[in-house]
């Protein structure tokens, strides 16, 4: 069975390509965030600290997502791909000066530097996966890229709470180096295929972008969905993100070892959910928003466990059904948008989640202070259940007027 549920990849060989790139690519990132989370924190004493650092990774997405799209629909994505791998290796090694607390503006400037090159990396790669593989395979390409985070936290947050503990941060920030340069030599080896002369001359037509992104929205409920939660979920996101650093360090002291953990944990649920996500064939964007509801209850759960392997455990399942949720967003996206605008959408998607979300660590922090983090995350998986239900009743009364539509008598339609 594993293996008919993989047998699609061999027919995707630059697919393949493009995921061990990420791969590496990610491994060697999370190595070296792991290792700035835990020094920020232990640099400071503060939760505020871990905060910012995880905001100042997002808010250049305001920027330079929208940036990275445009570049990506009118610019050879391959290029953008591996130029901004190259470039980020200046400001991954720079983490190798910092030695106390003064140096903290080190690790502030280059986060936001690698940021900037994410925000661009990002929307080109994503809207780079409709033209490496079959139309058909979507929605099994989005459930193994929620594999590929998995194996990403997996082997990089994990083993890299574990390296940084044994051989301190400065091995984490060469080996994220060198992913950096070994995945832009992987990516340097994709053929992407060319845009044929209808496709450059709707690139050339600028006027024309907004105009039909917009109409996209308007017409497409699911676009309307996604795009709420986009905003909604990402306002709320920061919560869970902040609270895993604070719950591994402060509620449970395991150090670096126990963020490493945590994340793990969340690699095996966002690696196990491809067993479902690959085999979803009808209802995608409903199956994702009982994911995210199901996602908020196990965040609930997690607000009250005091077991170390209880909340692993729970992590798992939080994840899983993000990865879940996830994979069917992403399949309805590149669908329902316009294959020529695909990297635009994803950098405004891009650019509206992502600072947000950084926002909304940094009011985490600050809630810090006055809440504990289990009342904290209480709050945050609660507002995901609550966000899901809401969005499923928007879907099932929109799905009763459309058919009531169609099924009535054509002198009653205008």
């Amino acid at each position: 069975m594993r293996k008919m549920a993989l047998s699609f990849i061999k027919k995707e060989k630059q697919y393949r390509r493009l995921f061990l790139a990420g791969v590496v690519n990610g491994i060697g990132d999370r190595f070296s965030s792991v290792a700035v989370l835990a020094l920020a924190i232990q640099l400071t004493g503060s939760g505020f600290a871990v905060a910012m650092t995880l905001a100042i990774r997002l808010l250049p997405f305001v920027i330079f997502a929208p940036i990275g799209g445009r570049l990506a629909d009118r610019f050879s994505r391959k290029t953008i791909l591996v130029a901004t791998d190259l470039i980020r290796i200046v400001f991954a090694l720079s983490f190798l000066l910092v030695h106390g607390k003064e140096d903290l503006w080190i690790v502030y400037v280059s986060t936001f530097m690698l940021a900037v090159g994410e925000a661009v990396y990002a929307p080109a790669r994503k809207s780079a996966i409709p033209l490496l593989v079959n139309k058909e395979h979507l929605l099994k390409i989005n459930s193994l890229e929620q594999v590929l985070v998995g194996i990403v936290l997996i082997v990089g947050a994990f083993s890299g709470g574990i390296v940084s503990y044994l051989f301190g941060a400065g091995l984490t920030f060469l080996i994220n180096v060198a992913s950096f340069l070994g995945a832009a030599i992987i990516l340097s080896s994709i053929t992407f295929p060319e845009k044929n002369s209808l496709q450059d001359e709707k690139l050339q037509q600028k006027e024309k972008l907004i105009p039909t992104l917009k109409k996209v929205i308007i017409l497409s409920v699911p676009v309307q969905i996604l795009l709420f939660c986009e905003v909604v979920i990402a306002s709320m996101n920061g919560i869970d993100n902040v609270l895993i650093t604070v719950y591994a360090i402060q509620e449970y002291h395991l150090g670096d070892v126990g963020v490493g953990l945590f994340y793990g944990a969340l690699g095996i649920g966002l690696t196990l959910s491809f067993s479902v996500a690959n085999r979803l064939r009808k209802n995608i964007l409903g199956i994702g928003l009982a994911s995210l509801m199901l996602e908020g209850a196990f965040l609930v759960v997690l607000s009250q466990t005091h077991y170390i392997a209880a909340a692993f455990l729970v992590f798992c399942g939080a994840a899983f059904m993000s990865g879940i949720g996830n994979a069917c967003f992403d399949t309805v996206l590149m669908k329902e948008i316009p294959e020529e605008h695909q990297g635009t959408m994803f950098g405004l998607l891009a650019s509206i989640g992502n600072p947000l979300l950084g926002v909304s660590m940094l009011l985490s922090g600050a809630a810090l202070e006055y809440l504990t983090p289990r009342t904290l995350g209480f709050i945050g998986g609660s507002a995901y259940m609550l966000i899901a239900i809401f969005l499923m009743v928007f879907l099932s009364v929109k799905s009763v007027r459309e058919r009531e539509t169609m099924t009535s008598p054509p002198f009653l339609k205008k």
